[in-house]
């Protein structure tokens, strides 16, 4: 049943890693890379108490990476051009001192 679950979680962040890193293949190749080093570092394990945290923690990963990475481009020696993703774009309600 655990090897199921590791097995979700690996496939789930790459998939993430994939879509986050789109097009950018240092990042794609540097993910890839300490993804597999992560779960290869760990899969030892026979603890399942120890198991289920290292499931948490990749989780925990593939949710900041999902809703918290944002792809930058050089477009010029000072300018930056981000490249959000669509599910990371949300409705922002402005900030006011005295609410009408």
């Amino acid at each position: 049943m655990l090897y199921h679950q590791v097995l979700k979680v690996f496939k789930l962040l790459h998939r993430t890693r994939q879509e986050v890193f789109k097009n950018d293949t240092r990042a794609l190749e540097a993910a890839r890379q300490k993804i597999n080093e992560e779960f290869k570092n760990n899969q030892d394990e026979t603890s399942e108490e120890k198991i289920n945290e290292l499931l948490k923690i990749a989780s925990d990963v593939e949710v900041i990476l999902r809703t918290s990475v944002i792809q930058a481009v050089h477009t010029d020696s000072d300018k930056i051009l981000l490249i959000p993703r669509k599910d990371l774009l949300q409705d922002n309600t402005p900030y006011f001192d005295k609410p009408t």
